[in-house]
């Protein structure tokens, strides 16, 4: 059975490991061993982002993507671990060039897998599945939801300032657009 508050603590102490990444990542990784207890934790029946823990060095996150909800391409400008638990998101790379981005590769994250993203890395994410929604747990190594980040327009790739509020609203108005 997945015990959010257990969790939680362990991501809290292995952010104190000198080689934190790697220890968060295995309290992810220990998680998602059990999908089915997280998804019936954690539903994932509309698109949701819900900070679960926050503070100036770690960030805990539930994400779920609506059925084929798009997230544009955006940078965290702190490490993450993204662990899916139930469903795929599939994630696109870019780099910089010049005044805009590029497409660099990609990689489909299934159910039981972490993800790991460097603080450099830009990416954008879509839920591969028209039918159903994706549930996942973020971490991210600092204050997602209040670190000034960047967000590219998909159509013309030019770069504004995010935050996570900012993709917050983008989940809400996912959830209203699927509950119309």
């Amino acid at each position: 059975m997945f015990d959010l508050d257990t969790f939680l603590a362990d991501c809290q102490a292995a952010v104190a490991d000198p080689d934190q990444v790697g220890a968060v990542r295995e309290v992810l990784a220990r998680t998602l061993e059990r999908p089915g207890d997280l998804a019936d934790a954690l539903p994932a029946d509309k698109a949701t982002f819900n900070p679960l823990y926050s503070s100036p060095e770690l960030t805990v996150l539930h994400v779920v993507w609506g059925p084929a909800m798009k997230l544009p391409p955006h940078d965290h400008l702190m490490w993450a671990l993204i662990g899916v638990y139930g469903g795929a998101e599939d994630n696109a790379y870019f780099r910089r060039r010049d005044d805009s981005i590029e497409a660099a590769g990609g990689r489909r994250v299934a159910t039981g897998e972490v993800l790991r993203l460097g603080h450099d890395v830009i990416h954008a994410v879509t839920n591969p599945n028209r039918d159903v929604s994706t549930g996942a747990i973020h971490v991210y190594g600092g204050d997602f939801m209040h670190k000034a980040r960047h967000r590219w327009d998909p159509e013309s790739m030019e770069e504004h300032r995010t935050t996570g509020e900012d993709m917050r609203r983008i989940f809400e108005a996912n959830s209203a657009a699927l509950d119309s």
